[in-house]
């Protein structure tokens, strides 16, 4: 038998080394201790060689002991698959015993808890946050309680929730205290509906699944420059208020109107004296000038930003700026094609004019788990504090299974990232979604960060085989996307391009003016532009795909709500696109911050939008 497994293995492309003899007999022995063939054997060897990615093709002595563990973990898994009633007990089993506590009265949606969360002043157990398993399997939370009842620093936490910043406070109700929750628990764990489904439409949501990236050439990236500048050009002259463009490196002494991207002369940070604009092909053959912007009282500027510009060039080396236009006119103006509206589900139609305008919302971006574990804790208060408020919709944006958390950059894991997401996080939203009922919708948008996903921008949504019964309840849209909830636009982009643009715009405030509100002007510049990512060229690690960017970061329509989740601080803010106008757009912006910083919680947004901004509440809860 063992020439049948030195064939097998050379069969595989695979020699025996050193001590071939010692080396057989140990692989005899685990075929017998095992009941394996030859084959068998071989293949299982395959597995542990490539998921250690060993090198060269020969079998040594010292790779016996770690095979030895694999083939133990294998047969283990085997058993546990064939005998589904198996329980293999543990230090947490005793525990469990001595303390006589069962793990069948702890809720799906509760995190792992201190003893003083369990235990009241008379020594009975219960969860102020409990609420009730609505499936007949064991939910991921409650596996992650019984497998170790850790006491983790997101545990330990005084306060559950707490308020940080509130947008029309006379219309928020405030947060349930504990008191409150303990008094009515009864009420919490009765399942109440809420009062309407809200209608979804996409308007947009490019690109689709299994799209081609990461192939762009130079002349992807060139037609998506000057089809910009293009595009911007025709609007202007469209809007009646500028005049036609001109070439802004002719000189001349008399005022001209020209449109142009801002650039830098050199790779360092822009600045007054290196700022560049580079026109389109068609007036300017796509040639550069310096601009000179002394005349000015104001501006904000990055290098991609399109302008428009007046003044006069004397020397034909040097454009002197009289007046910058930063916003780019809508593309209603000149009448050009909307993006095509896509409805969800046939019940969209007949309740849009029944809720109009209406909508309650929960907003959260990940990391959905803190650095110290993949618990997921912080996803779990979240569903249950979404669980007790019930809103219309759920946002949750990327990243879900987050690359730059510590136990993913080692590698230490032992399951595949997407199975972390399925196991970890959908069936957490699952239970969620069938303890809510009907009524509640869920969206998923990933993040560039997300490990088991796609590393590009624009960024395809994720494609889950979702259960039939569900499929209407969640749904998977891309970063960036538009959709619109009860008639009210959103726009949502996961990229972190404040923090990106906070690091390249420069400005001028007026003589004696008083400091304006910097993350508020770089808000309203994602809208100026049309563009969610008009910052060019953009940092290093961010994978922008020019081929895919043309039709996926155009904002077609300025959304009423504007998504941007940020590690910068979070805020809920109330902006326009032209104060200088009548009647200014004006809309929400929205960065919900992370939902677990570093061991601790983070910051999620509670929207609740009725008819405009005047009478919207929001407020940025902390966890």
């Amino acid at each position: 038998m063992e020439e049948e497994i030195r064939a097998e293995f050379e069969s595989s492309g695979f020699s025996i080394g050193g001590d071939a003899a010692e080396i057989l007999s140990t692989l005899l022995t685990y075929c017998i201790n095992y009941k394996m063939s030859p084959g068998d054997l071989v293949s299982n060897w395959e597995v542990y060689y490539l998921n250690r990615q060993l090198d060269g093709l020969k079998l040594e002595k010292s790779y016996l002991d770690g095979f030895l563990s694999h083939l133990q973990n294998e047969v283990k898994d085997r058993i546990v698959k064939e005998e589904t009633s198996l329980h293999i007990y543990s230090n947490n089993d005793v525990d469990m015993l001595l303390s006589n506590t069962h793990t069948d009265e702890e809720g799906f949606l509760d995190t792992p808890s201190t003893k003083q969360e369990k235990t009241n002043t008379n020594g009975e157990s219960f969860n102020s946050e409990l609420t009730p398993v609505t499936t007949g399997r064991p939910s991921s939370s409650r596996l992650a309680k019984t497998n170790g009842d850790r006491i983790t620093p997101f545990s330990q936490r005084v306060n559950k929730f707490t308020q940080q910043c509130v947008l029309n406070s006379d219309n928020v109700a405030s947060l349930p205290s504990k008191d409150e929750i303990e008094s009515t628990e009864d009420e919490i764990i009765r399942r109440v509906q809420p009062s309407k489904r809200c209608a979804l439409q996409v308007q947009r949501s490019q690109p689709e699944p299994g799209c081609r990236f990461m192939y762009d050439r130079i002349e992807d990236r060139f037609n998506y420059l000057g089809d910009r500048i293009r595009r911007s050009g025709i609007l202007f002259s469209a809007s009646g208020l500028c005049g036609e463009p001109a070439d802004a490196t002719l000189a001349s002494e008399e005022s001209m109107f020209s449109v142009g991207m801002v650039i830098c002369d050199g790779e360092g940070r822009l600045n007054e004296k290196s700022i560049l604009l580079q026109g389109s092909v068609e007036h300017s053959r796509g040639q550069r000038v310096r601009l000179d912007l002394k005349e000015l009282d104001q501006f904000s500027l990055f290098p991609g930003q399109v302008v428009g510009i007046q003044g006069h060039n004397p020397s034909g080396h040097c454009f002197v700026v009289s007046k910058l236009i930063d916003s780019i006119p809508n593309s209603s103006d000149a009448q050009l094609p909307h993006a095509k509206k896509q409805a969800v589900d046939s019940e969209s139609h007949q309740s849009s004019d029944i809720l109009s305008r209406v909508l309650s919302s929960v907003i959260a971006a990940g990391p959905y788990t803190t650095t110290d574990n993949l618990l997921f804790e912080p996803l779990q208060e979240l569903l249950s504090y979404a669980s007790r408020k019930q809103p219309q919709l759920l946002i949750l944006m990327g990243p879900f299974i987050d690359s730059d958390h510590p136990e993913i950059k080692k590698g230490t894991v032992d399951q595949s990232f997407q199975d972390i997401f399925l196991f970890e996080i959908m069936r957490k939203i699952q239970d969620f979604t069938q303890y809510l009922g009907h009524n509640v919708r869920v969206i998923l948008v990933p993040s560039v960060r997300d490990a088991h996903h796609d590393f590009v921008f624009p960024q395809p949504a994720f494609d889950l085989n979702l259960p039939e019964d569900i499929t209407h309840q969640i749904s998977c849209l891309a970063n960036p996307s538009l959709f619109s909830c009860n008639e009210i636009q959103f726009g949502c982009c996961t990229m972190d391009i404040l923090k990106h643009l906070s690091g390249e715009e420069i400005s001028r405030k007026p003589p004696g003016g008083k400091p304006g509100d910097r993350i508020g002007r770089i808000c309203a510049h994602i809208l100026k532009q049309q563009s969610y990512y008009p910052l060019y060229p953009p940092p290093a690690g961010v994978p922008l795909d020019f081929s895919l960017a043309s039709g996926a970061l155009e904002i077609s329509s300025a959304p009423d709500v504007l998504l941007l989740p940020s590690d910068l601080a979070p805020f809920v803010k109330v902006l326009s696109l032209d104060e200088s106008s009548e009647e200014p757009k004006h809309f929400i912006c929205v960065n919900p911050g992370r939902l677990a910083k570093g061991i601790g919680g983070g910051t999620f947004v509670e929207l609740n939008y009725n008819e405009d901004t005047d009478k919207t509440s929001a407020s940025i809860i902390r966890i």
